[in-house]
């Protein structure tokens, strides 16, 4: 059955209203007409079997006909702080995140960046960022969106982290402590992976992570590029939870 991500407001108690690009992929590409039924998704886990009731050119209503199961969403909260890459290395990092079940990336402002964004820059790439995502949840039938913040500092992703989350920070600087023994002794409910640019993380970056709270983890003798080591660090963390695999 086909499925169209809309917002929640565009969700009433029996009805609900698609406008935007997917009205002409329904009516054009699938060539569906009234009677037909589809899967609309709010992109926050709810899901909803619906029938086509009125097209018109700017929007197709629909009449909900009940709620549907959804089980592609991890328990585990993970967000993922990908210091900015070159290029389009970001676009591919959310789509292959999305795919095995980020929740949220922040895109950081990190020392070895090369990309400096500013102004309007900012606001156009984090829109961009987001429809990736949200092609990326279409494609691999996710029933919630991950969001894609703006790019942030570190002060500004400090201040955004929940208590008791668990903050894990792979570095090729860490040499004894390895992933697999410290989510042995944690059972979080979210998680954040902080991931450097091309070079890696600053010195006074790792250090300034570890006091507040950052664990230093070393993922193994061989070196990851950055649009290795997130999907490869997120894809452990959610097998040792058992939330893949």
């Amino acid at each position: 059955m086909a499925r169209f991500f809309i917002e929640p407001h565009q969700i009433r108690e029996d009805s609900a209203v698609i406008t935007g690009p997917d009205v002409k992929h329904i009516v054009r590409v699938l060539r569906m007409e009234p009677g037909a039924t589809l899967t609309l998704l709010d992109g926050r886990g709810k899901a909803f079997k619906a029938e086509i009731s009125e097209i018109h050119k700017e929007e197709i209503k629909c009449r909900l006909l009940g709620k549907e199961d959804q089980i592609s969403e991890p328990n585990l909260k993970v967000t993922l702080v990908q210091g900015l890459p070159k290029g389009d290395k970001l676009e591919s990092i959310i789509q292959k995140c999305t795919e095995l079940g980020v929740h949220r990336i922040i895109p950081l402002a990190a020392k070895r960046s090369v990309v400096r964004l500013e102004g309007k820059k900012i606001i156009e790439r984090q829109e961009r960022w987001q429809r990736v995502a949200l092609e990326a949840s279409k494609q691999c039938r996710r029933s919630e969106i991950p969001s894609v913040d703006r790019l942030s500092s570190w002060e500004e992703v400090f201040t955004g982290i929940p208590a008791g989350a668990l903050l894990l920070l792979p570095w090729e600087g860490e040499k004894m402590q390895h992933l697999s023994k410290v989510l042995l002794v944690e059972s979080p409910r979210e998680v954040y992976i902080f991931i450097g640019p091309e070079g890696g993380f600053e010195p006074e970056e790792v250090d300034r992570a570890v006091k507040e709270g950052c664990h230093r983890v070393t993922l193994g003798s061989r070196i990851l590029r950055t649009e290795t080591a997130g999907p490869a660090t997120l894809t452990m963390v959610l097998f040792h939870y058992g939330e893949i695999g």
